[in-house]
């Protein structure tokens, strides 16, 4: 999908009926992930990435039918405590747009990903979760 066309409602949706057939699950939080073939172009709605849904497991001895399995290449990320609804993208124009160019680091090519825990609402103002941005130090 892209920003553009972006289907993750109806990827949630196929998913969430069959999480409870994911064994070995490390917690109750759910993982919404981006993974870019291709650096991340900032302000580039066309640009086309996978989208997963998903949790995280202590291993991949059973993986139900229709799913995959993913290891989430290790590194540095920017974690962001974000409270509001899902629908407001206004801290993704602050955390591009504001804190990563005043930061002492550059976007790295890696999965983008939020936490979705407890207090997770979806579009709720008082929902929370995680933003984990790749970065790497400048220089």
């Amino acid at each position: 999908m892209s920003l553009a066309n972006n289907r993750t409602g109806e990827l949630w949706s196929r998913f969430m009926p069959r999480r409870k057939e994911i064994d070995n699950t490390l917690n109750s939080d759910l993982i919404s992930m981006q993974v870019y073939s291709e650096p991340l172009n900032l302000g580039q709605f066309e640009q086309p990435f996978e989208k997963w849904a998903g949790v995280e497991v202590s291993d991949f001895s059973t993986i139900p039918e229709g799913m995959e399995s993913f290891v989430l290449k290790e590194g540095l990320y920017a974690v962001f405590d974000y409270k509001g609804s899902s629908a407001d993208h206004r801290i993704f124009s602050y955390i591009f747009g504001t804190w990563l160019p005043q930061s002492d680091y550059n976007l790295d090519h890696r999965s983008h990903f939020e936490v979705l825990g407890e207090k997770y609402k979806n579009a709720d103002p008082n929902s929370e979760e995680e933003i984990w941005i790749p970065v790497k130090p400048k220089g």
